[in-house]
This record gives structure tokens, C-alpha cells and sequence, in this order.
């Protein structure tokens, strides 16, 4: 019996892949060759830098799904996003899966349940290519119904080097044609201050260290870990910011967050 790798589906991917000369089309075709490799329920291309904020390349969203789960995202709360904090690392790997990527009570943050969650995304693996000193794609490859099996995830492994490349085809394409301004990297300089400065005046330094951690979902044990301090520490440094704050929850912190960009 023949693999799916040899298989006539394969090959016409293949040749649709190789054959586009635009962007979108070429994002359609890779998207179409991911789905002969395994059976998935859409993608999403993003370019992440450290300057400014996401773009979106290519979607498979409908105009309501863009709203809420896209702009919404680029709006400020990337910031919290595991994915983003991987892609601006200078060491990363080709591809992972996301629930092997998150810190260890990212499930119970806030921004899980608010963007994460809302998805309905079972499983996610996600391709990392870098196209620049400060940018780096990244294709989100999802799924709802059920999680990705031992083999699937086996396969799309074996195609990381051809996703990668094509990504960079992508890349270079939609540069040619898309309009640079400097506007994202004003956005995104005033989000990111934001984030760090996020109590200032209120909380001390290792209190604001502390609350950007439990945004991005560490616990303390987690936060401790990062800090090098003790749980203990960590959780008198909790009640104190709680404190200044007034609030009681991380529903609050997270609200807190969000209001003040």
C-alpha cells in the first residue's frame, strides 16, 4: 500500500506549490499540501518580529472569525502568547506542538480562556521559519475534532523542511507587494511598554516581573523556577500586588492588563 508521500494527491500539491508566483496562492497550495499529509481544520500565517506587532499572511477564517480571534489578537494581547515569545527567541526550533510549548498553568490563565479556548483548537503544531534578523513566520496548523496521533505527527515532522521553504517563498512574495510603513513599530513599541510598565507606580520592580509572568500563565512554582527565588517568595510578592491592585483573581489581572492598552 502505497504512503500518502506517494500518492497522486501529493504530487499535484506538489506541483500547485511549486507552480504559484503569488502569496495567497502559494499559502493556499501549501495549506492544500499539509491536508493530503494529514486531515486538519485550517491554518494560519503569521510573521512575528520583535519591533512590531504581528501580520497576518494567510487565514482560513471566516470575516467573523478574523474579528475575534485575529485582530483582537494583534490589538496587544499577542504579548501573552506563548508562540510569539518562542518565534522572537533567537534559538528556536523548525516546528513543535504547541501544548508542548506553554508554561505549566497556561491552561488555567486568562488569556487561554480568552483566545485559546475560543478557538476549539484540540491540537496545534506549529511551523517556525525565520526571514529576517527580527522576524520569524509561523504557520499554525490546527485541529478541532481530535488531537494529532503519534503518526500524523510523525508526518508532519518529515515535510518541516518543505513547509519551511515554502514559507519562505511566501515571505518573499508578499514582501514584494505589501507597503511598509513605520507605524507597526510605533504600535508595538507603546504595547510592549504597556506590558513592562504595567503597575508602575503601584507594584516594585520584582512585583510588575512577577504579574507579566502570571499573564503569560506560569505558576508559581514555574515563576520561582524563572525568578530563582522561593514559592514562598512568590506568593507573598502575589498577595502584596493583589493588594495594590485591588483585585482577588487572575480574571481581574488579566481584565486589569487588557484595559490598560
Amino acid at each position: 500500500m502505497k504512503s500518502r508521500f506517494e500518492s497522486p494527491a501529493w504530487l499535484a500539491a506538489l506541483a500547485r506549490l511549486v507552480h504559484n508566483d503569488d502569496a495567497g496562492s502559494s499559502a493556499n497550495a501549501l495549506t492544500d499540501a499539509i491536508g493530503v499529509a494529514v486531515e486538519h481544520e485550517g491554518t494560519c500565517l503569521l510573521a512575528f518580529h520583535r519591533d512590531a506587532p504581528p501580520e497576518v499572511l494567510h487565514h482560513t477564517l471566516g470575516p467573523a472569525g478574523r474579528r475575534h480571534y485575529v485582530d483582537r489578537y494583534i490589538a496587544g494581547p499577542y504579548l501573552l502568547d506563548p508562540l510569539y515569545q518562542l518565534a522572537v527567541r533567537e534559538k528556536k526550533p523548525g516546528s513543535c506542538r504547541f501544548r508542548d510549548a506553554t508554561p505549566d498553568r497556561f491552561r488555567s490563565s486568562e488569556y487561554y480562556h480568552q483566545y485559546c479556548e475560543r478557538t476549539h483548537l484540540r491540537d496545534e503544531m506549529d511551523y517556525l521559519a525565520d526571514v529576517s534578523d527580527n522576524s520569524t513566520l509561523v504557520l499554525v496548523v490546527g485541529r478541532r475534532t481530535r488531537l494529532f496521533t503519534k503518526v500524523e505527527l510523525q508526518r508532519l515532522k518529515l515535510i518541516e523542511q518543505l513547509v519551511q521553504a515554502a514559507m519562505q517563498n511566501i515571505w518573499q512574495l508578499w514582501s514584494t507587494d505589501a507597503g511598509k510603513d513605520n507605524r507597526g513599530a510605533t504600535v508595538h513599541r507603546r504595547l510592549t511598554r504597556c506590558f513592562e510598565n504595567f503597575g508602575e507606580g503601584l507594584l516594585t520592580e520584582r512585583e510588575r516581573e512577577i504579574t507579566q509572568l502570571l499573564l503569560r500563565g506560569h505558576s508559581t512554582k514555574s515563576i520561582a523556577r524563572v525568578l530563582a527565588i522561593a514559592p514562598g517568595t512568590v506568593m507573598v510578592h502575589k498577595r502584596n500586588l493583589f493588594a495594590k491592585l485591588r483585585i482577588t483573581s487572575q480574571y481581574e489581572l488579566f481584565s486589569r492588563f487588557i484595559d490598560s492598552i
